[in-house]
């Protein structure tokens, strides 16, 4: 009899599969750009639509032709630039050399975090040998009513620019500002999506990595969905690659080159009759970007500059219909 050979079930790239530590994405690469700008952005899962648009994709079958294409929607009212951070390189990477806090705090981001008024100056980040600037920027889910949160989220963004002296003189002229969607991104451009991806608590292996179940003459004792065996007689210890039960979902995931179909500042236009499910009504700026994204409904979405961009049509999509007839099946 031959051998039984196949390839094993779930990938090992993602391992530990541990919770994330928390809901707001943490993103540690930015990618380079020379126009001084944000390069990401914070919104928040409203859900999911369709929109009618014709396909500019040269070589499709369909150039040319109107297609449906699914669309989420992100409401991304205003970020608050708070505080600019300055990173100096070691040999263990970037470290954080210092920071500057606005001094026009809202009160909802007290909170969140405590300033002292006695921080360092934007002279004394200037005289530092820095090799990196972010900004740390603030969400306003007050302004969201389909999130019942005040507490703001705080997060790094990048910042481009054509070196240094260049970035910080951006993220100083910034700091204490609201920055809107539309000055970050436009129609047609590609994004990649952050978030933490719906979680589903402890489950088995067969859910958990997607091993085939057992058939009932295998298994006598009527555990059919235990995996077959833990591992060989040597070594004699059970291996971290064995499919073992565990925790599923709530992890941070990140998803390539999306591309952003529509950026709009009115979220009626695209808020269904009756609102979106489990979310209700857009009222602030929006994205709509093509496909699915990481995370349930009124997830924190991050949306950052493609790190490794694709050719794509240049120019924004010709949309011709979004669908907003009612999600509820009235």
């Amino acid at each position: 009899m031959g051998d039984i050979r196949r390839p094993r079930r779930g990938s090992l790239a993602f391992s530990p599969r541990k919770r994330a530590k928390s809901e707001t994405p943490r993103i540690s690469s930015w990618p380079t750009s020379t126009e001084p700008k944000l390069l990401g952005f914070a919104g928040y899962k409203a859900g999911m639509t369709h929109v009618m648009m014709i396909d500019d994709k040269p070589h499709s079958p369909t150039a040319g032709m109107m297609v449906s294409v699914p669309a989420t929607v992100i409401e991304a009212p205003p970020l608050r630039v708070v505080a600019v951070r300055g990173y100096e390189s070691t040999t263990h990477g970037y470290k954080a050399a210092g920071e500057v806090w606005a001094s026009n705090l809202d009160d909802d981001l007290k909170r969140v975090v405590r300033v002292s008024e006695q921080g360092a100056d934007i002279e004394g980040l200037r005289a530092k040998p820095l090799s990196d600037i972010r900004v740390i920027v603030a969400t306003q889910p007050s302004k969201v009513s389909g999130v019942p949160k005040k507490k703001p989220e705080l997060m790094e963004m990048g910042v481009g620019g054509a070196d240094v002296s260049s970035k910080l003189e951006y993220a100083h002229g910034i700091l204490g500002s609201s920055i809107p969607i539309a000055d970050v991104f436009s129609e047609g451009e590609l994004v990649d999506t952050i978030a933490i991806t719906t979680g589903k608590g402890t489950q088995g292996p067969v859910k958990r990595w997607g091993t085939q179940m057992q058939k009932s003459k295998h298994s006598r004792t009527g555990k059919l969905r235990h995996i077959g065996t833990l591992g060989p007689w040597h070594p004699h210890y059970v291996r971290w690659t064995v499919p073992q039960l565990g925790q599923t979902g709530y992890h941070q995931r990140t998803e390539y080159n999306k591309r952003i179909l529509k950026v709009g500042e009115n979220g009626e236009d695209i808020t269904p009759a009756g609102g979106f499910l489990h979310y209700g009504v857009v009222r602030n700026s929006y994205l709509l970007v093509q496909g699915s994204v990481p995370g349930p409904i009124k997830r924190l979405v991050c949306v950052r500059a493609p790190i490794r961009p694709k050719a794509i049509p240049e120019g924004a999509v010709d949309v011709r219909y979004v669908s907003v007839s009612s999600k509820q099946g009235v």
